[in-house]
């Protein structure tokens, strides 16, 4: 019985010979499913067979060719900058091996190209600025990006008087795909608005924090400074003790002397406490109705340890830890600059959408009468209900 071709061809599910026989590289093999011999025996089958054999074909040479290369671990990377970036000025250093040779670093009033000249920028700032670097976090902003959030606090040594300088803001840290190595470090300033480079903006800040102010080498409150603003900086300050006394104004020294008596002796125990700084006035609501003057107790001591106070109009009590707004200036503390000081405080973070508390302290770090006033350090200060760092 005779088969015909059709028949054929649906037994036997191989292909045709000069496809089945031969074993061609990758290339070769899609070329000849792609662009097969003419046969004038074929049908619409074997169009439609040969149609999926160069689809599969093709994929299959270009996969041999380009191999897929693996994915960039950003969550690994993010950790290794949680671990690495507290070396930035220490003797460790960082790991220069985690940046390619050819990186972008820029800030307002900086540029490097290299892993070069970016370590020498970190040299410079160590031996000039003795530079504390913070850490508050790092995420993964984009799919080759991660984005820092620090603080650095730097004293300009070469000034007599050291001048503290503070710079907060975010980094963007570009990731190359080809290597998975940092090729790119932008710095934006919380301070300023105009953050490409060359900023003058930028510039004037800078020597704008190189007012000298005298701050007294005596014990304070603890506190580390979140962020600064053109206007003020946020401070997380921990837990703290005061002596304290009923006041009259905020600029005013109504108690001063009772409780300067109590850390010079006039207490339970007639122990002399050694002096600390500042000296605080609080109100304790917007119209001032009840003001207290609050001398700050050594660090040292909690409330277990402290003498009891000898007059009964002096009140001991712990500040608890929390976040305040500052402001900070110099020149004779009058009243009314005070209280100017307060409103345009509470004004910019009104205005920043931040959460001011009712009352405020007034903050005097010096002796008026043994400081000349346009060396003065005040400050204003206000808690904050609540406060996130973004």
């Amino acid at each position: 019985m005779a088969v015909s071709p059709l028949s054929s061809r649906t037994l036997s599910p191989l292909p045709p010979p000069h496809v089945a026989l031969r074993r061609p590289g990758a290339a070769a093999r899609a070329a000849a499913v792609a662009f097969p011999r003419k046969d004038p025996k074929l049908n619409q089958l074997d169009v439609s067979y040969y149609g999926q054999r160069s689809k599969w074909a093709l994929r299959l040479s270009l996969a041999e060719q380009s191999p897929p290369k693996p994915a960039v671990d950003v969550e690994r990377l993010v950790g290794f900058l949680y671990d690495d970036l507290p070396h930035l000025f220490d003797d460790q250093g960082i790991d220069r091996t985690a940046y390619d040779e050819r990186v972008k670093f820029r800030d307002p009033i900086t540029k490097h190209d290299t892993i070069s000249g970016y370590l020498f920028n970190i040299a410079f700032l160590k031996t000039v600025f003795r530079p504390d670097f913070q850490l508050h976090w790092a995420k993964q902003t984009g799919p080759y990006e991660i984005t820092t959030r620090w603080t650095m606090v730097m004293k300009f040594m070469p000034l007599p008087w050291k001048p503290e300088l503070v710079f907060t803001g975010t980094s963007i840290m570009g990731i190359n795909p080809e290597t998975g190595k940092f090729c790119s470090h932008v710095d934006y300033w919380d301070s300023i608005k105009e953050n490409e480079y060359f900023s003058l903006e930028g510039l004037r800040d800078v020597f704008r924090q190189l007012q000298y102010y005298k701050t007294p080498e005596l014990q304070s409150p603890i506190y580390q400074i979140l962020k600064r603003t053109g206007k003020y900086e946020v401070r997380k300050y921990a837990p703290f003790l005061v002596a304290e006394t009923s006041g009259d104004k905020l600029s005013g020294s109504k108690g001063f002397n009772d409780i300067a008596g109590y850390i010079f002796g006039k207490n339970s125990k007639t122990e002399k406490m050694k002096m600390t700084t500042p000296v605080f006035t609080q109100a304790f609501d917007n119209e001032l109705s009840k003001i207290s003057i609050q001398f700050v107790l050594p660090l040292e001591k909690d409330l277990s340890s402290v003498p009891d106070p000898s007059q009964k109009n002096i009140s001991l009590r712990q500040v608890d830890d929390g976040i305040a707004a500052v402001l900070k200036f110099s020149g004779e503390p009058t009243e009314d600059i005070v209280l100017e000081k307060e409103r345009e405080l509470r004004s910019s973070l009104l205005r920043d959408g931040l959460k001011p508390k009712m009352g405020c302290l007034f903050a005097r770090y010096n002796d008026p009468g043994r400081t000349w006033s346009f060396t003065l350090r005040n400050e204003v200060l206000i808690w904050l209900e609540e406060f996130e760092l973004d």
